[in-house]
């Protein structure tokens, strides 16, 4: 049997390295590909914030799934402590005893290789397999490979690799900018947003797709207005645009669950309900909303709580609150009564369209015969009381 170890902090796993693991795989002609994620790389010290050893092998677990004969190995991290190949390839060695072993590596790895712990012997182990990226790269390093057989009686192939030119260090750069997903298989994007490693901040288009696939159809145009008019909300109140919008695009995500799926939702989430909550499916959603938003999608929280406070609103709301409230209210597909002068008030004096906002609610919830949440009727005296302090 071939078998290729292919080791790394993978951190991130990415496109990059699983092209490079199918090259390999073909060019070698392996019958098993071991990814194993390093539990400590013995030649950096990672920084405190660098995902544990853990989430790494999810990730790569996430980002390898499509690569045939590529299974990712967590004996580093069993292990522990630092992880030195030489260790790697001695286990490896023992447990498939009648296997060709071939070490992948890149050409930083293999110019360094004699400095590595142990070095002969890894070589007696196994065949070193490095990756050249072109540009004249792939003769320099058949011909360093040459001196290692000369030098070392070393087995060493080079493979041709055409993998997608990004580095771990860039990604997260990128990921940051809410850029960066297509280098990423969709689960181990996911993952990566659900958690928030790497500071990463979700790529709007990508959520706005798992936001509009939770929807009913007829409720995605509200969703696209509600952002619209949250982001120029933001810009004309100097809050944060994007903050703005991942909250506008999640506002709405449960609002389609009926009242035994919104309980089950608050049950899988720890949330428990007022006894007026508990029997309305309107008021939930935002509860729930506001969990998915935290929970599957990392929002920070004060994303969250404008999510959680823009059906009833609360004293004490927060600039985003207030944004995400009116919002809602307002945006471009609502056609009520009154609605104009809501619009036209929203953009010259927040705290007054909060007012008017909450006695129109109070207004209609009245004519209805139905009877307020006490949230909002405490919103309504916060804001009149805010008010009467400015004057």
């Amino acid at each position: 049997m071939k078998l290729g170890i292919y080791g790394g902090t993978f951190d991130p796993p990415h496109k990059g390295h699983s092209t490079a693991a199918s090259a390999a795989i073909k060019k070698l002609g392996l019958d098993k590909l071991l990814i194993i994620p390093a539990a400590q790389p013995p030649h950096k010290k990672l920084p405190n914030d660098v995902p544990s050893a853990e989430i790494r092998f999810e990730l790569a677990r996430l980002e390898m799934a499509g690569v045939k004969k590529a299974i990712v190995s967590d004996i580093e991290i069993i292990r522990g402590g630092r992880s030195y190949t030489v260790d790697t390839v001695l286990e490896v060695a023992e447990k498939y005893p009648d296997a060709d072993l071939y070490l992948l590596m890149g050409t930083d790895m293999l110019l360094s290789f004699e400095a590595w712990r142990d070095f002969r012997v890894i070589m007696d182990k196994a065949t070193l397999a490095v990756f050249s990226r072109g540009d004249g790269e792939y003769e320099k390093l058949v011909w360093f490979a040459g001196e290692l057989t000369r030098k070392y009686g070393a087995k060493v192939q080079v493979i041709p690799n055409n993998a997608v030119e990004i580095s771990s260090t860039d990604l997260r750069g990128l990921l940051k900018l809410r850029r960066g997903r297509e280098y990423l298989e969709e689960s181990a994007y996911g993952e990566i947003i659900r958690h928030r490693l790497y500071s990463a901040r979700p790529d709007f288009q990508w959520l706005r797709d798992r936001a509009y696939a939770m929807l009913k159809p007829s409720r995605i145009p509200h969703v696209q207005g509600c952002e619209i008019e949250a982001r120029f909300l933001a810009r004309r109140w100097r809050e944060d645009p994007d903050r703005a919008g991942e909250a506008a695009i999640l506002h709405d995500v449960t609002k389609k669950e009926n009242l035994e799926v919104q309980l089950r939702l608050c049950k899988k989430y720890g949330i428990i309900p007022d006894n007026v909550e508990g029997k309305d499916t309107k008021l939930l959603h935002s509860i729930t909303g506001a969990a998915i938003a935290r929970y599957e999608f990392g929002c920070e929280e004060d994303i969250c709580d404008a999510i959680r406070w823009h059906t009833t609103g609360r004293a004490g709301m927060t600039l985003l609150e207030k944004i995400i409230y009116l919002a809602d209210y307002i945006e471009p597909t609502r056609n009520f009564p009154g609605v104009e002068k809501l619009r036209e008030i929203s953009y010259t004096d927040i705290d007054n369209a909060l007012e008017l906002g909450f006695s129109m609610s109070l207004d209609e919830m009245k004519r209805e015969g139905i009877t307020p949440h006490v949230n909002t009727v405490k919103a309504l005296e916060w804001i009149r009381d805010i008010k009467k302090d400015k004057d």
